[in-house]
């Protein structure tokens, strides 16, 4: 599980990272920079991705806006920190299925997503050991029930040779002794005068 954390590189950058870091997922930082961010969420393809708003908070919005609608990652849940107070209600009326998280916030739906493909993961497995389970228990009563009536199991026939759905062709019968050629006649062999 990936995060992609978009934040220009600070000082305050590092400790942000390592207390998303604590939730368990693996933090993809790039700078909301066009097209670094876009190849790598592309590349990637994270379970969430984080935009932060501490600086230049219009060239975050721009970022979080392409995002948002871009088809690769339109359905990549997106989270915005630190959005600033006078800008609140122009990024909820743009992106309004981003959420607005804080850090332990976002630390905590990471640890949901989580914990939710784990379970996904584990129905799909015990799922398919049913599967199997069922088909050996299905091998095993149809051999038993080849047996329990006398008869041998079941050979495999041998492949017979493909047969051809072309007409046989008669054979011709061989020649019963080579014939000299002809000679062509003196006419034939001499040309014609004009």
């Amino acid at each position: 599980m990936s995060l992609l954390y978009l934040h220009f590189e600070s000082d305050e950058r590092p400790a942000r990272v390592q207390k998303l870091a604590k939730s368990g997922a693996h933090v993809i930082v790039a700078e909301p920079k066009w097209p670094g961010f876009w190849e790598i969420a592309k590349r990637e393809k994270p379970v969430a991705v984080a935009v932060d708003f501490t600086h230049a908070p219009s060239h975050a919005l721009e970022t979080a806006d392409y995002i948002s609608k871009a088809r690769e990652t339109r359905e990549t849940p997106l989270y915005l920190l630190r959005v600033p107070e006078d800008r609140l209600e122009m990024v909820q009326k743009r992106l309004p299925q981003a959420g607005i998280v804080t850090e332990a916030e976002l630390s905590e739906r990471l640890a949901q997503i989580e914990r939710e493909a784990l379970a996904r993961a584990l129905e799909k497995k015990e799922a398919a050991a049913v599967v199997r389970r069922a088909a050996a228990g299905a091998k095993k009563a149809a051999k038993k029930a080849g047996l329990a009536q006398g008869k041998p199991p079941a050979k495999k026939p041998k492949a017979a040779a493909p047969k051809s759905h072309a007409p046989e062709r008669r054979k011709s019968a061989p020649p019963a002794s080579k014939a000299t050629p002809k000679k062509k006649s003196k006419a034939a062999r001499t040309p014609k005068k004009k």
